[in-house]
């Protein structure tokens, strides 16, 4: 059987990209293509569930326009398919006075991106939002809010085999050739045939576009493993709902802060160490090869050199709770080292290229056989039926 889309990678942004392609042209044959055997296991199934309002984002980039429609897009989504989630809106807090012009910069960025509502608060205000946290200034956003996106991706997986579509577990993509006009994606099971390739794979994304397109050499996929701790159940009441810290500007990663979660329970994280492998979820998990392909990465080697002290910082945190605690305590003094107990990792896929330069937007490439999903961090999960949306209108200029 000839598909005409193979789907590799069975994430959140995969799966919203397949059920994007179906409900534009629904007599599309498409399989989605994952390794593990079940969907939704890396970025997605350890993901905080944060519902993104759109606030960090640089006015017009991908990012911006796909984290503020997909919002819209997600929300609606889950009230049609009855999946529980919460709009709670959350505080960003500068703890320290030459945070304020940050704090300022946010404001404008959410304004600018349509974020009504969006506003500086009273410290008093700050009180009955979140009462035990403190700083010098703040805002609150109205948009934000929590779910659990492996129930998602898992309701994207539903619709697309209701809707005609297939999807195979277990099925490592090994290697993807052309001939005459028509993909050959080999797996250990099965060899598929298709007109079009869909790379969504995420932690290996930039494997999967040197299989379809040995010119895409300049980017590579460098793993930075988040880690967090959890409140113990009689220290929750803390945390209302979520507290965020100003992020630094030169760094694509929020900080430490405090997420109540729709599953239950309060995260506090997470931090950002290189993983040791592409799924490494623990400090022992390692890869040699793996870790020896990113430290030998020209253009880690630079983000290495230019941000020797942030990554230490991050570095000190993953291997001591008190410091941790130390930076947790920015936002809320109370907090104890005692208060928190071992929560979970996540990996996140960040793109760097040759030059040093961490790719902070969405990056998506084309090639003549594929098309290449090459960088979709946070807000990807809150961003996917609209990152789906730009990737399903890519491929139909391909069938037109």
């Amino acid at each position: 059987m000839t598909y005409d889309l193979v789907i590799v990678g069975g994430g959140i942004v995969g799966l919203a990209t397949g059920l994007k392609i179906q409900k534009s042209r629904p007599g599309l044959k498409i399989a989605v293509l994952e390794k593990e055997d079940q969907l939704a296991k890396h970025q997605t199934g350890n993901n905080s569930g944060v519902i993104h309002s759109g606030l960090y984002y640089k006015p017009g980039s991908l990012k911006a326009t796909n984290c503020i429609s997909g919002y819209h897009e997600l929300v609606q989504f889950c009230e049609e398919e009855k999946i529980p989630f919460e709009i709670t809106g959350k505080v960003v807090v500068a703890t320290r006075e030459e945070q304020k012009p940050l704090l300022q910069t946010l404001l404008d960025r959410g304004l600018a991106n349509g974020l009504e509502g969006t506003r500086y608060i009273s410290l008093e205000e700050l009180k009955g939002y979140e009462p035990h946290c403190a700083g010098v200034a703040a805002i609150h956003v109205p948009q934000t809010g929590i779910v659990d996106y492996y129930q998602v991706a898992l309701a994207y997986g539903r619709k697309i085999l209701q809707n005609g579509g297939q999807i195979f577990l277990n099925h490592k993509v090994l290697k993807i050739s052309q001939k005459e006009g028509l993909n050959y994606i080999e797996t250990p099971n099965k060899t598929f045939e298709a007109r079009l390739v869909v790379n969504c794979a995420g932690l290996y994304s930039d494997k999967v576009a040197q299989m379809n397109d040995p010119a895409i050499d300049d980017v590579k996929i460098i793993p930075f493993r988040g880690e967090y701790f959890k409140l113990k159940k009689e220290k929750e009441y803390l945390v209302k709902n979520l507290i965020y810290p100003v992020p630094d500007p030169n760094f694509p990663f929020l900080g430490v802060h405090f997420t109540r979660m729709k599953k239950g329970g309060v995260e506090a994280g997470p931090n950002a160490v290189l993983a040791f492998r592409r799924e490494g979820y623990k400090k022992s998990q390692i890869n040699l090869a793996e870790l020896a392909e990113s430290l030998a990465w020209p253009g880690f080697q630079k983000v290495a050199a230019k941000y020797w002290k942030t990554g230490f910082g991050e570095m000190y945190r993953s291997f001591s709770k008190a410091a941790f605690t130390k930076a947790l305590q920015e936002l809320i003094p109370e907090i104890q080292e005692s208060d928190l107990v071992e929560g979970g990792a996540g990996v996140r896929a960040q793109a760097c290229d040759r030059s040093g330069g961490l790719l902070d937007d969405f990056a998506i490439r084309e090639s003549a056989y594929a098309i290449n999903v090459l960088n979709a961090p946070s807000p990807a999960a809150t961003s996917s039926l609209a990152i789906g949306g730009t990737v399903a209108a890519m491929v139909l200029k391909r069938f037109d």
